[in-house]
């Protein structure tokens, strides 16, 4: 090209100087056979010769400047670069019109990258925000994009990742088999039911591989709770609703008798032993409701800095039934609610206090933490997990006097701190461990729908 270049520069004085060849040779023969002086004919020799080379060279930068300005200027669209213009003249002769015509390909094509560069901010914001994990990798399955939810699962930076194979962060096996596909998996932020996406797209000519999990099980416990969120308020408000006037009754007949209007006879004392039988059984069934009606309404999470050593030192010291060994992990705070934490490692606490007296076990708490989560575990050397599959279901217990709340509630805060809580026997040691993962910073969850108002009747 460059050689090219140089023999256009040097045609272009050539063709003109040629081109004035024969007058120029005319105009020097008439110069010299004509009767003119010596200095005469040298002079207008010198200045037909300058002005024949000088025209040569004004039309070859006439022409290769304005060449020049055309290369540049296409020369920035190829890189990228749309803010160049040229000004050639108008477009009433060629140079400009062709000025014109790359100006407003550099417009259009500035739009198009402002169009794709704002649909590409879009797509990625999207990516980021929505909450199943998305890897992308590339034609040797590297990772070229993993999102929020993707790099909370692995609980890696997105940095430390990309570049770096499948198989070496754990997701080798996911990128072959049917699509979809739901496996239960074990990451190390949690372990669920998932379901496996692979698709391919093309970017930049090149193949590449697209892998979504979906977490099954978040999905379903969470429209498993809002049923029973739903039924503990319907019930809790209608059953409110009877005992009212119940209790109201009973007052007010307690009252009468107080005021000796009791019935003639001897049955005051009967009427007096019912009344209170009706007025201890609905304190009773409404205290027993009010236990189940707390899964409906959990409040948002208030966060404050919260000292994990302190926290859990004073729950252990509320057990007094047994002593508790404290296995501390490093100084740690985090952002979270402290009252709704107490909550679920009493919770914890007491199950395995509970479990661990059956066997004379003891218990034992600990935890440990990391760049972005809490790790807290509470272990007892109990018989072990009666019955996994209810474990998180509410209402259900083992227990001859237990509620069957404590560890869905728990469980519900766990999550309402976008953490996660699960229950294992201990590997061929005997009792259970539970394990509560938390992050270290966290936006306010979300909490539950407030249970409807308790119309009372006025009393008797």
């Amino acid at each position: 090209m460059n050689r090219r270049k140089l023999a256009y520069e040097r045609l272009v004085p050539l063709l003109a100087l040629v081109g004035a060849v024969p007058a120029i040779l005319v105009a020097l023969a008439l110069l010299w056979t004509g009767e003119h002086e010596v200095r005469t004919r040298w002079t207008l020799t010198f200045i037909v010769l300058g002005g024949w080379l000088g025209f040569a060279i004004a039309l070859r930068e006439r022409l290769i400047r304005p060449l020049h300005t055309v290369s540049n200027l296409l020369a920035a669209l190829q890189e990228g670069d749309y803010s160049m213009r040229a000004h050639l003249g108008g477009p009433e002769n060629s140079l400009g019109l062709v000025a014109h015509e790359i100006n407003a390909l550099g417009t259009t094509l500035r739009e198009q990258r402002l169009e794709v560069l704002e649909a590409t901010a879009l797509l990625r914001r999207v990516m980021q925000e929505i909450g199943v994990a998305v890897f992308a990798f590339d034609s040797v399955d590297r990772l070229v994009f993993a999102n929020h939810a993707g790099v909370r699962l692995l609980a890696r930076s997105e940095e430390s990742m990309r570049g770096r194979r499948a198989s070496s962060i754990g997701l080798g096996d996911l990128l072959d088999g049917e699509s979809p596909r739901v496996a239960d998996l074990s990451f190390p932020s949690a372990a669920s039911r998932w379901e496996v996406r692979v698709s391919d797209f093309r970017q930049d000519g090149k193949p590449h591989r697209l892998l979504v999990l979906s977490d099954l099980s978040r999905v379903l416990r969470e429209e498993e709770r809002k049923a029973w969120q739903r039924l503990v308020r319907v019930l809790g408000h209608e059953i409110n609703n009877s005992l009212a006037p119940i209790r109201s009754i009973a007052q007010s007949l307690s009252s009468a008798l107080d005021a000796e209007e009791a019935l003639p006879g001897g049955s005051s004392n009967d009427l007096r032993q019912g009344l209170d039988v009706i007025s201890g059984r609905s304190e009773a069934l409404a205290r027993f409701l009010s236990s189940y009606a707390r899964l409906a309404r959990l409040p948002r999470p208030r966060l404050e800095s919260v000292d994990v050593g302190e926290w859990i030192r004073r729950v252990v010291e509320l057990e007094t039934r047994m002593p508790i060994e404290i296995r501390p992990g490093s100084a740690i705070r985090i952002q979270a609610d402290g009252d709704q934490l107490d909550q679920l490692l009493i919770n914890l606490v007491d199950n395995a206090v509970d479990a661990a007296s059956e066997t004379e076990g003891s218990v034992r708490v600990g935890w440990s933490s990391g760049p972005t989560h809490l790790e807290l575990w509470v272990e007892d050397d109990g018989p072990g997990l009666p019955d996994s599959g209810n474990l998180f279901v509410p209402f259900f217990t083992t227990k001859p006097e237990g509620s069957g709340i404590g560890l869905a509630l728990s469980r519900q805060i766990a999550e309402a701190h976008h953490g996660t809580l699960t229950l294992a026997d201990r590997n061929g040691e005997g009792g259970c461990i539970a394990k509560l993962r938390l992050p270290t910073t966290m936006t306010a969850g979300r909490g539950t729908e407030e249970e409807p108002p308790v119309r009372h009747p006025p009393p008797l």
